[in-house]
This record gives C-alpha cells, sequence and structure tokens, in this order.
C-alpha cells in the first residue's frame, strides 16, 4: 500500500508518494519526541531535524542503532527511495511531516 508523506510545517511544498517499506523506515530517521525542539506531534506525525536530514544526505549514509544493544551502530548506506525523502525534506526545507494511506 503506498503511502503520501504531507509537509506539516510547509503546506506549499508537494506530497511526496513512499512506499510501505519506506513508511515503515521513517522510525530511522525521526527525532525523538522527547527532544526539547520538537513540537508535540499527532498519530502519524513524524519530525526529522532538518541538520540531521542534511547531513545524511551528504554523507550517503545513516547510523542505525540495535534495538537489542544501544552500543552496537551500523553504518548503512542510503537507498536511492531513502536519499530522495532526504532530498525532498531538505529542498522544502521540511521537518514536521504527517503520514497518510493512499486508498
Amino acid at each position: 500500500m503506498p503511502y503520501q508523506l504531507v509537509p506539516v510545517d510547509n503546506p506549499t511544498a508537494p506530497l511526496l508518494m513512499v512506499s510501505a517499506r519506506l513508511r515503515s523506515q521513517l522510525v530511522y530517521f525521526m527525532t525523538p519526541p522527547d527532544e526539547p525542539h520538537v513540537p508535540p506531534l499527532q498519530p502519524n506525525d513524524f519530525w526529522i531535524d532538518a541538520a540531521h536530514s542534511a547531513q545524511w544526505l551528504t554523507d550517503g549514509v545513516f547510523e542505525l542503532v540495535s534495538p537489542l544493544d544501544g552500543e552496537q551502530r551500523t553504518v548503512i548506506e542510503l537507498s536511492e527511495e531513502q536519499e530522495a525523502l532526504l532530498e525532498w525534506l531538505t529542498t522544502h526545507h521540511i521537518q514536521h511531516i504527517h503520514v497518510q494511506e493512499v486508498p
């Protein structure tokens, strides 16, 4: 099932269509909701810090922390779809997104 990302903090930016796979991977990129600069979020909303988006896009990789061992980090190369997401976020200055299912 496809999804669309709605830019909450830049309503003039275009929507971005994403796969179910990328939808499930948004948690890799989201800023923890308890960070002081993250506003209260609604269900299906994500905050992805602009500085992190730009860094991941520049590096072409991101780090994933093992859920079993917080000390273990794995560097993962961005997929084409992940790269497209980060380009969309940085190009349109988006940090706050809402995920909607596309029927």
